[in-house]
């Protein structure tokens, strides 16, 4: 149960009521009555604005509609007393047993039969990482492949139907670069002299060494000698090159893949650019456009900050993105009649329409910020405004070790790459920290402040609370104690206002978890985690001081019970947090 949506629900009732009793008239509107937590806890557990926002239609002064609103619900189940606060909210302070029924029923069908089926058998796209593939992930990669792949485990938590979805950038100048990058360690592995010097202006990293020794294995000297005096760097690529470069990039991609591998990462779907191109994609949406009126031939104003002079106006096919709320309509051919680079992507968001999702989301680095409008506006052409689509920008990781910053450059070949970080710190440690912080702000990432074992340290601190209590658990197991179906346990004896407050932490779960879903925000499972944890903790120090506290109760199985039903709750609800982010809950601390 959500209890927030629960009272929202009984507030409305509560409203139904008093209108079939005459007491408040027909035809207001109930979808602005909220149940939520109060703003300070000491002044219930629930405040609803029910007699705010119907007070002008009902003709009614707040607070006397407040009063009239909290006399009823004081006979409803489980509320134990009301008050009127401010200029009309009601405050709603709810009995023990609620919030021990809380306990059970989450004891019994577990974290995940408590969230609500937002998605209603909806289908979602998740794209997120889509890095080129002209080298190994770095961590700036890694940032968007957690926030992608965590949002899509928390979509598919709710409901919905996630594919996720990988766009591979293998067309355009940047592949014909990465081919010529691979002939040049192709030129070494066979006993040519390639300086270092050679290497400007293309990719010079060690991992395309392998690559260039498969090419040397494969053809021997006859590629060199097919290419006879060409100039390197030479574009369109002259034709032995052209298999190199699908080599290459296939070489590429296998690399991604482990990369996401040791990240614990995966995709359904992998996109090709290329592939939009070749197949007639990017023409096949074009029609539905045209078909629709939104393209048009016609002259860009010049660029901003471009004088006059320096601007050769020339007639291009353009999409009508200003109708969709773009600040400028967005060229899909150039005069020489090629495809823009915004072509295929367009193509790409087409297919991913024509294959019926009803949700889109893409995560993008924060480069990607001035591409957001275009791209929202055509989607919403090719769909009719069908279909809903969000675009997520991760900012930058700030890369630290002990306080010290790596440098990254990944056309240098000097980068810090996912694979160090995992190698480093590991996977769980690694997602978890990429997920303490809203995606469009940026993170700092120390790699050894992140396993250090303090309160300081948000996954340590999650993951010691997950051990703590499958220690308990196991010592009492050890000492004889039953352990199993502690959802039938006796929780009357649950009466300390730190039980109980443990238990209001477990019952804000479903809140938390559907609230992140519908806002595309997974950040707010970590901090929530981190609470969670704070209260176990802090209701640990507390058994420490008081032994009428303490989880194992000599003489006393029934509270035993209780207790390790409460923890165990605990356990549960955390585990499931980590789940949805990827990370193994620790079962013991080392």
């Amino acid at each position: 149960m959500n209890v927030f949506s629960y009272f929202t629900e009984q507030v409305q009732l509560v409203v139904k009521a008093m209108q079939a009793a005459g007491e408040l008239a027909e035809g207001l509107d109930l979808s602005r009555i909220v149940a939520e937590p109060p703003r300070d806890a000491s002044h219930g557990d629930v405040a609803t604005n029910a007699a705010m926002v119907l007070a002008k239609p009902a003709g009614a002064r707040p607070r006397d509609l407040a009063a009239a609103i909290a006399a009823r619900l004081d006979t409803v189940r489980y509320v134990e007393g009301t008050e009127i606060a401010g200029p009309g909210f009601v405050n709603i302070r709810l009995s023990q047993d609620f919030w021990r029924d809380r306990l059970r029923e989450l004891l019994k069908g577990g974290p995940s039969a408590l969230l609500a089926d937002l998605g209603r058998g909806r289908r979602a796209s998740v794209e997120y990482v889509s890095a080129n593939p002209t080298g190994p992930l770095h961590v700036g990669h890694a940032r968007g492949a957690v926030v992608g792949d965590a949002l899509a485990s928390l979509l598919a938590a709710v409901g919905y139907d996630v594919t996720r979805e990988y766009y591979v950038n293998d067309a355009g100048a940047q592949v014909d670069t990465l081919a010529w990058s691979a002939y040049l360690r192709y030129l070494q592995a066979i006993g040519d002299t390639v300086d270092e010097g050679d290497f400007e202006g293309f990719y010079p990293g060690d991992y395309l060494v392998p690559v260039g020794q498969a090419l040397a294995r494969d053809h021997g000297t006859a590629l060199r000698d097919a290419l006879g005096g060409a100039a390197r760097g030479t574009s369109p690529l002259p034709e032995p090159l052209v298999a190199v470069r699908t080599f290459t990039i296939e070489a590429m991609m296998d690399m991604v893949r482990d990369d996401l591998a040791r990240l614990g990462v995966r995709q359904d779907v992998f996109s090709s650019e290329r592939g939009m191109v070749e197949s007639g994609a990017i023409e096949r949406c074009l029609e539905t456009l045209e078909a629709g009126g939104h393209v048009y031939t016609g002259v860009l104003e010049p660029p901003k900050g471009m004088k006059p002079d320096d601007w050769e106006p020339v007639p291009q096919t353009l999409f009508r993105s200003t109708a969709f709320g773009d600040d400028l309509d967005r060229p899909l051919k150039k005069s020489d009649g090629s495809w823009t680079y915004f072509a295929p992507d367009i193509a790409y968001h087409n297919e991913k329409v024509a294959r019926g999702f009803d949700l889109l989301i893409d995560v993008f680095g924060a480069d990607h910020a001035g591409y957001v409008k275009r791209l929202k506006a055509s989607v919403a052409a090719l769909s009719g405004g069908r279909v809903e689509f969000d675009i997520l920008l991760t900012q930058l990781v700030n890369l630290y070790e002990n306080g010290e910053p790596f440098r990254m450059s990944k056309r240098a070949g000097r980068f810090i790459t996912v694979r160090d970080v995992v190698d480093a710190v590991g996977k769980d440690v690694m997602r978890f920290i990429m997920l303490t912080r809203k995606s469009d702000v940026m993170l700092d990432f120390d790699l050894v402040k992140v396993t250090e074992q303090s309160k300081d340290n948000p996954v340590f601190y999650v993951q010691y609370a997950h051990a703590r209590i499958c220690s308990v658990l196991r010592n009492a197991a050890e000492s004889g104690v039953d352990v199993s179906g502690l959802a039938c346990a006796d929780m009357g004896s649950l009466t300390d206002e730190s039980e109980l407050g443990l238990i209001r932490s477990m019952a804000r779960w479903p809140r938390v978890v559907e609230s992140a879903a519908e806002a595309h925000e997974p950040h707010r499972i970590a901090t929530y985690l981190h609470e969670l944890a704070s209260d176990f903790h802090g209701h640990w120090n507390r058994g420490k001081e008081d032994p009428s506290l303490r989880f194992i109760v000599d003489d006393n199985a029934q509270a035993t019970r209780a207790r390790l039903a409460l923890i165990d709750g605990v356990r549960q609800v955390i585990a499931a947090g980590l789940a949805i982010f990827g990370v193994e809950p620790a079962e013991e601390m080392r």
